[in-house]
């Protein structure tokens, strides 16, 4: 069992945990309640000047250390803020890797379009076809669930990670002695599958992570490879993302790397646990992957500039569906999700979650705007106002 991290820290505001490793695989708007804080940048700050206010007031509120980057017709903006290592106050690089969460259903979402492409698969196949037998139980029926309602969280299967004894064995307390637990996708399923389905398939939207670890095993089925080898073959070899990976079983980040802290689920902790090191099977194709804001960068102006699909893969990987009615301003499409922002700017990407990371990785859908961050703690900020300022202070700014 890992020893909890509980180096001595200033006296600062009480902090709100956020819950991400659970809640962030959860929904995919987790990041709108989270806020990086780059300080210093490594570019000329022109035109993130309101930004940086609202980034400098996240590490003022309590997050360990975070960092950033942006792309303008200005050029690129990096920055770092905070610390990486609480216990060698390292500060975060901005070419730290770090897990990425539920940003890596955009690449697994990208696999099987590609698939679909090629005439392997068709998304409106049913799960059965590809799976049988698999998705049954209390209500849920894998031949009523089409690959496309699995991508676009329409399915109404159960999500795993809202299962409570799942939820203390990988998030609360419980963790310290499993972190290291390898789950087989198929146990992952057998987990959600002691619930009832959350709606009937199509009439409804709800996140699952259910949804996107039985993507990734249709991609096995379909290729004869796990999901992680064809997002490498596919995706990450041809673009040179290097410092992107899909680690199967491997619980270690590669440098460089900061550290990742959570107080796993108990807001009376003064010193949050480190949780770098964990088991990344327990989120599978729902958001094992490791990256970089610049990696992040380039897949995403790759993706919606058109290199990864041809058009009517792309146009349907960008066809949105209702979220909920009380929040109209986010869509969600095949794997990726559209904000629009209160000044009309429309931006594409995903958040995620995972142990002690939080991740965002948004841009315009003509590529010509694009920010990824990153905070290695899953704190939130005091004043949920600072939340919408930080979309809103990057994309609505003038100039």
């Amino acid at each position: 069992m890992a020893a909890p991290t509980a180096p001595p820290r200033p006296a600062r505001r009480r902090r709100r945990p956020a819950r991400l490793a659970a809640a962030a695989l959860a929904t995919a708007t987790a990041l709108a309640t989270l806020t990086p804080a780059p300080q210093a940048a490594a570019s000329t700050t022109r035109g993130h000047e309101g930004t940086q206010r609202v980034l400098d007031t996240a590490v003022a509120d309590g997050v360990p250390g975070a960092l950033a980057r942006a792309r303008d017709r200005h050029g690129v903006w990096n920055g770092t803020a905070g610390t990486a290592d609480l216990d060698t106050g390292r500060a975060r690089g901005a070419d730290d890797r770090f897990r990425i969460g539920s940003v890596t259903k955009t690449f697994v979402a990208t696999v099987l379009l590609q698939l679909q492409g090629e005439r392997r698969i068709d998304l409106d196949d049913t799960v059965d076809q590809h799976l049988p037998g698999l998705v049954d139980g209390h209500g849920h029926d894998g031949t009523a669930i089409t690959l496309r309602q699995l991508l676009n969280h329409t399915s109404g299967i159960s999500n795993y990670t809202a299962d409570p004894e799942f939820q203390r064995r990988a998030f609360g307390e419980d963790f310290l002695d499993h972190r290291y637990d390898t789950w087989k996708p198929g146990q992952l399923v057998a987990v959600a599958m002691r619930h009832a389905p959350d709606f009937a398939p199509g009439t409804s939207w709800n996140y699952s992570n259910t949804n996107y670890i039985l993507a990734g095993m249709v991609i096995e089925k379909v290729t004869g490879h796990g999901w992680e080898k064809e997002v490498e073959r596919r995706i990450l070899r041809p673009l040179g993302l290097r410092a992107t990976s899909a680690p199967r079983t491997d619980p270690h980040l590669p440098r460089p790397a900061g550290r990742a802290y959570s107080f796993l689920g108990d807001p009376d902790r003064e010193h949050p646990y480190d949780v770098t090191e964990l088991n990344p099977s327990q989120a599978g194709a729902a958001g094992a992957m490791i990256s970089t804001t610049a990696d992040l960068d380039r897949f995403q102006r790759a993706l919606l500039g058109g290199r990864l699909l041809p058009p009517a893969q792309l146009r349907q990987m960008t066809t949105t569906v209702e979220v909920h009615p009380s929040a109209p301003h986010v869509r969600y499409g095949l794997g990726l999700m559209r904000q629009t922002l209160s000044c009309g700017i429309r931006i594409w990407g995903h958040d995620g979650g995972i142990h002690g990371s939080a991740t965002l990785a948004f841009t315009t859908r003509d590529t010509r705007h694009s920010y990824q961050a990153n905070l290695n703690g899953e704190w939130s900020p005091s004043d949920p106002a600072d939340a919408v300022a930080l979309t809103e202070a990057e994309f609505c700014r003038e100039g």
